[in-house]
């Protein structure tokens, strides 16, 4: 018969694992700091003044499961679904990660980490990549902490001139089911929904939402759901959206899911091919930032 720890070790060693496993965040709380910002795209082609909310915007959200296949992310983000996005949100990134994808696809960005990865000890966050002017970005911090580690989750926000349209656009990761409950999930999703209502002109809003109930929430403070009806982004869940407010696909199928990723991450991206809603083209064509 084998020997048995005392109890008291037992409690003791759960503990120390305890301790160790669910170590305090490191939170970057500093106002828009750090701030990394890259400019690798090429001078763009306009079109003319007079029309400048005429060209469709791709957009493009992917999870990249904390950086770990960059090269991969690559590839998928040059298939035909994704290839030539106007803007692109990336989560659980990296500076490098984010970095080497800008140089790779020619995008500027615009990338404000939300914590030191516990795992990694790597920058953390979500990202907002363009191959069209990025004016003018910040960082949203999200209310609370996670129960375990006291996690805050952040968006990043950019001002994009697109054609001369200006648009903003967040990339958003929200905290988990498991760790956050319902109400104060709902307080993150509304931080967002309300820098975004400062703003005049038309915004997009994707990422990972870590939850199908995050985005009826967004939907309910006036923003489009866009992704409503796409089905699993990871694994059997739908996960990842996109919002919008003012900008409507171009077609009916002009939103949709990739679901071959070749290993890239746990996630699949999601894109959607937008133009100004008819009834605001007139208002959006002269707006700027506000």
């Amino acid at each position: 018969m084998g020997s048995r720890l005392p109890v008291r070790l037992v409690v003791a060693l759960a503990a120390v694992y305890l301790s160790g496993a669910c170590a305090p965040a490191t939170n970057l709380v500093s106002a828009n700091q750090p701030a990394f910002l890259g400019h690798y795209a090429g001078t763009p082609v306009t079109a003319p003044a007079w029309a400048p909310a005429a060209a469709p915007l791709r957009v493009v959200t992917f999870n990249i499961k904390e950086s770990q296949e960059v090269d991969r992310a690559i590839g998928v983000l040059q298939s035909d679904s994704l290839r030539g996005a106007d803007v692109v949100m990336l989560q659980e990134m990296n500076e490098s990660g984010v970095d080497r994808i800008a140089r790779a696809l020619h995008l500027n960005y615009a990338y404000y980490p939300a914590v030191i990865h516990h795992r990694t000890g790597d920058y953390y966050g979500p990202a907002v990549l363009s191959r069209w002017p990025i004016e003018r970005s910040w960082k949203v911090m999200l209310p609370y902490g996670s129960w375990d580690r006291g996690m805050r989750r952040t968006a990043t926000a950019a001002v994009v001139r697109v054609n001369g349209l200006h648009v903003l656009a967040y990339a958003v990761h929200l905290e988990t089911m498991v760790k956050l409950s319902p109400e104060k999930r709902a307080e993150q999703a509304r931080a967002v929904t309300d820098d975004a209502k400062r703003f005049s002109g038309p915004v997009v809003i994707a990422g990972d939402f870590n939850d199908y109930a995050m985005a009826a929430c967004m939907h309910r403070e006036g923003f489009r759901w866009l992704t409503e009806w796409v089905g699993p982004t990871h694994k059997i869940f739908p996960m990842d959206h996109i919002l919008t407010r003012g900008l409507v696909p171009v077609e009916p199928g002009g939103v949709g899911v990739v679901h071959q990723v070749d290993g890239a991450s746990d996630h699949h991206p999601v894109w959607a091919v937008l133009q100004p809603a008819p009834s605001d083209a007139t208002h959006l064509a002269g707006s700027s930032r506000s």
